[in-house]
């Protein structure tokens, strides 16, 4: 089981890097390169399922056996870490990525400096995330719903009618669900991380004992992970580490980069 990484900036920091669904590492950290290159090394994994990574078996296969657990994950940080002689490092997750950067954080909070949060994907669980993923009859559905996503697509047209579902959001999950691949991806990516869930209060305070610096940005305009939804760590960062920028869902990372600056 292997996660391809491109290296990206020629820092002396590490940063361990985890995009979004549909991405690649390079594709989405490009900006980070550009805004950051001399401050960070910046290894931008690709995720399974994703760009030149496979699934979590080493193949392009996928069953609902195929979970990624807490226990999985520290092992295969730690394999890297070591090989790459890494001491010290920050974490940047952005939307699907959120999750993994939150499992790396909870796992190495000594070894960790700083942790930016881009649209967190695993902050909040959306009830829907569970519900189609932890139990074996909701996952044959959301399977039966990604390989025939019309249904969907009407509930979601008719919930915007009825102004219950914002017209952005009907726009992202079309987009998202365009193709078979796109639809395929996401059923893995999601149907695999089901064994990550966070205790976020837990984990703040134990970053806390660590000396961590965590930052989170929300774009303001962004239907997928909406700003008010974030309270549950928001609310406990320090001044200005809390950041909502002029943006939707794309373009967050760039905007996120630009607006960074260490010394």
């Amino acid at each position: 089981m292997n996660l391809h990484y491109d290296i990206l900036g020629h820092g002396p920091h590490v940063l361990l890097a985890f995009h979004g669904v549909g991405q690649t590492g390079r594709r989405c950290y490009e900006p980070f390169a550009w805004h950051l290159s001399d401050y960070y090394t910046i290894y931008a994994f690709d995720l399974f399922h994703h760009g030149q990574s496979s699934g979590l078996n080493g193949t392009d296969e996928f069953s609902d056996a195929d979970v990624l657990t807490k226990v999985l994950w520290k092992k295969l940080i730690q394999n890297f870490i070591q090989e790459k002689k890494i001491t010290r490092f920050d974490v940047v997750g952005f939307s699907l990525g959120g999750r993994y950067a939150l499992a790396t954080a909870e796992a190495f909070p000594e070894l960790l400096n700083r942790l930016i949060l881009i649209a967190p994907d695993g902050v909040v669980d959306h009830p829907l995330f569970g519900l189609a993923t932890r139990f074996p009859p909701t996952r044959r559905l959301y399977r039966r719903l990604s390989d025939n996503p019309q249904p969907l697509f009407a509930a979601a047209d008719l919930a915007h009618r009825a102004r219950l579902l914002p017209e952005r959001m009907v726009s992202f999950v079309r987009y998202a669900m365009g193709t078979p691949e796109q639809r395929r991806r996401i059923y893995r990516s999601w149907v695999s991380l089901r064994a990550l869930s966070f205790n976020i209060v837990k984990l703040y305070a134990l970053w806390q004992e660590n000396g961590v610096e965590v930052w989170l940005f929300v774009g303001k305009y962004d239907p997928v992970i909406v700003p008010a939804k974030m309270k549950v760590l928001s609310r406990r960062l320090p001044a200005g580490h809390f950041v909502i920028l002029e943006s939707g869902h794309g373009g967050l990372v760039e905007k996120t980069a630009a607006s960074l600056t260490f010394s």
